[in-house]
């Protein structure tokens, strides 16, 4: 019987002194698994992930295991101390893994949780190599880019495909074709199509199509430029998407297929469009997941009656996003609201909820370091509901809580996510507690009372990188609250990304001022949920609701708040 271990089986010294360098894992057979390499070039931020999501959305709608994977180029371990002006939103999988919100991407789409096998960094990889460098797994080898950096790379691909049992698996790679950092991903690759054998490998490239405003035209150049780098490195491109505002021309389609050697009915533009959940119905309607099935040569195992199935529900819930009956102005009070990334998992929960109760939601992004207690109502002037989202440090929490005090005094529907959640409790703890002088010791350590505060066992740890409460946890939840009822029981499993928590010592008196801790951790004093029983909707959570919020399935807490905002509006 084959082992299963998740670390797999080293293999380097069967193969240490061939330079066909091929590590699998075991009971792997070359050939068993497809995959589906995709690609930008030109300029990143392309939407490589939304294509690679949507894509094998539909391939798992027509009954294939599907698994997607995102490889970057960058030498941090995960992307958990990246800034989110830099890179975006910092998502957490269920196993604490924190990667970039493409994953939150693949998991809303293809609504299945996934692991930290779905994430690999440059910084993993050399990390793993120099590690079985030491331990003398090469045998002496001078090790080299090629073959065993590369031959990391195959191996994390091929061991996501053994761990998940995929018949596809969708590769992305992060940045574009000409970046240096990318250049081993974009080799293991092509040595994997290859080792894998003929219909193992499909590789799209995106690529983007300038429409300089002053010409008033198309042009394709730049992207000819781009593919004929990704040649250069020995690559065919099989599928390309042409991104860019407005739909591709066919004139531009035509230089690119023949530039690039790709027939036209693999050439398709992918424009800008109202939301990211048109894409499939976008690849679906060019019969570009039926190219994918016929160069993988899949196309005679469709489960027709699931795609239908699967298919009418995806439109059904397309066609609430353009026929919304009513509009709300929510208020999202942050402090990285110049780059709307930061906070996309909370974009794409408000944007289920509103699908699901037929309303659009005009998001008005407030500047928290802008707010204080005297402008505080004229910010939220006209809102019918305010946002606090998650976020570290000093900047800005003074707005925060003057946002929170606003929305519970004056009854308007208040969601705290993690941080919203603390200021809560400080706000709360000022000013219906009297406990002049409360905070948080992340922002002031000495200050008077520390309503909120690291936990015990955070002290001890060192450094930034994973020492946080992170991935999915149970929240035990306390009957006849409204967290017990819109969990529908008496239990949850949310995800979390915090240092800080309630200080235990200010629970009792926090609770009986009238604040409701609703949902806490099994067995310890870690509170998780709060809620205020005389307020049309005031709850807060030290967890991250939106990471698991799915399109089909909207996360219970937004939408009660959303539902709420209605009621405010009137």
């Amino acid at each position: 019987m084959c082992p299963t271990s998740d670390i797999l089986n080293d293999v380097a010294s069967k193969s240490a002194q061939s330079e066909l360098y091929t590590p699998v894992p075991p009971c792997y057979k070359l050939g068993q698994c497809k995959y589906v390499v995709v690609l930008g070039t030109v300029i990143s931020g392309l939407g490589k992930g939304i294509f690679s999501s949507s894509a094998a959305k539909l391939l798992k709608d027509k009954g294939f295991r599907v698994s997607p994977i995102k490889l970057e180029g960058y030498l941090n371990i995960d992307s958990g101390t990246l800034n989110p002006y830099r890179h975006g939103e910092v998502f957490v999988l269920d196993d604490g893994m924190e990667t970039d919100m493409d994953l939150g991407t693949y998991e809303r789409m293809l609504d299945q949780n996934l692991s930290s096998l779905s994430f690999i960094t440059s910084g993993q990889i050399f990390t793993s190599v120099l590690e079985k460098e030491r331990r003398g797994r090469y045998q002496g080898r001078d090790v080299q880019m090629i073959p065993h950096v590369t031959g990391e790379v195959k191996l994390r691909l091929r061991e996501l495909a053994m761990a998940t049992s995929a018949d596809i698996v969708f590769v992305e790679i992060g940045g574009t074709v000409g970046d240096v950092e990318n250049s081993f991903l974009i080799e293991a690759v092509r040595e994997l199509a290859l080792e894998e054998g003929p219909n193992s490998t499909c590789f799209v490239s995106l690529t983007y199509i300038l429409e300089p405003q002053a010409l008033g035209e198309q042009k394709s150049k730049a992207a000819q430029l781009g593919l004929r780098s990704l040649m250069a490195l020995g690559i065919q491109p099989h599928i390309i998407a042409c991104r860019g505002k407005s739909p591709a021309t066919d004139t531009v389609k035509q230089k690119i297929s023949i530039y690039a050697n790709v027939p036209m009915e693999r050439v398709f533009s992918m424009h800008d469009t109202q939301s990211i959940y048109y894409v499939p119905a976008m690849i679906r309607e060019n019969k570009i997941d039926t190219e994918i099935l016929k160069l993988l040569n899949l196309q005679d195992r469709v489960n027709h009656d699931l795609e239908r199935n699967q298919w009418e529900n995806w439109c059904n819930f397309t066609q609430k996003i353009v026929s919304p009956q009513k509009e709300i102005d929510i208020a999202i009070t942050g402090k990285y609201i110049t780059v709307r990334d930061s906070y996309a998992s909370i974009l794409k929960a408000i944007e289920h909820c509103g699908a699901h109760l037929h309303t659009k939601f005009n998001l008005n992004w407030i500047d928290t370091t802008e707010v204080t207690n005297q402008n505080v109502a004229e910010k939220l002037k006209g809102m019918h509901g305010v946002i606090v989202p998650g976020g570290f440090g000093i900047r800005g929490t003074e707005g925060k809580i003057a946002c929170i005090q606003y929305a519970r005094e004056n009854k308007l529907p208040y969601l705290g996510l993690c941080y919203g959640f603390q200021m809560a409790v400080i706000e709360f703890a000022r000013n219906v507690c009297k406990l002049h002088g409360a905070g948080s010791t992340e922002i002031d350590p000495k200050c008077e009372h520390p309503v909120i505060d690291r936990l015990p066992s955070q002290y001890d740890l060192k450094g930034l990188g994973g020492n946080m409460r992170l991935g999915g946890h149970d929240i035990e939840l306390v009957p006849g609250t409204l967290a017990a009822k819109l969990y529908n029981g008496t239990t949850a499993r949310l995800r979390f990304r915090h240092r800080y928590e309630v200080h235990p010592k200010y629970i009792q008196q926090l609770t009986e001022n009238g604040m409701i801790f609703s949902g806490k951790a099994p067995g310890e004093p870690i509170m998780q949920i709060l809620e205020l029983a005389d307020h049309p909707f005031f709850m807060g959570t030290q967890a991250h609701p939106e990471f698991t919020s799915r399109p089909l399935n909207p996360d219970p807490l937004f939408c009660h708040f959303a539902q709420a905002a209605i009621l405010h509006r009137g």
